[in-house]
């Protein structure tokens, strides 16, 4: 197995930040296997989606539904509502794996690899790719 880790700055807003250029680049050339996913956080995601036609903000929106950012979560440190944020994995989790054919990630059409981070008390994020030879 070989790995990498990558730190993506997310800012101080809630963010769904594309990662699929990362990954690509870290498979490319290396046949064919498994890359695996990781976000070493209790307040991030990994999700597969499409981008860049609105469904980002759409998640977001419904993270926001699903899970608001209000006083009543039990885990109360950080910013307004942040105990939502560590509920958040139970929905969006922390990995994926995705196959690798001939050093390309097979993703669909319009899929790409995301990162989903609700938590704007930290900045910056790091993202572990692993890659597993087949």
């Amino acid at each position: 197995m070989d790995t990498t880790v990558i730190t993506v700055r997310t800012g101080d807003q809630p963010v769904v930040r594309d990662i699929t250029g990362e990954a690509e680049q870290f498979v490319s050339g290396r046949g064919d296997g498994l890359l695996h996913v990781f976000v070493p956080h209790a307040t991030a995601g990994v999700a597969i989606i499409e981008t860049g036609a609105g469904s980002d903000e759409d998640l977001l929106t419904a993270i926001d539904d699903l899970l608001p950012a209000e006083d009543k979560w039990r885990h109360r440190h950080g910013s307004k509502g942040h105990g939502r944020d560590h509920v958040l994995p139970a929905w969006i989790p922390p990995y994926a794996s995705l196959p690798v054919i001939d050093g390309r990630i097979a993703l669909g059409t319009w899929q790409s690899i995301c990162l989903v981070d609700p938590n704007g008390d930290n900045p910056q994020r790091q993202v572990r790719f692993s890659f597993l030879a087949g």
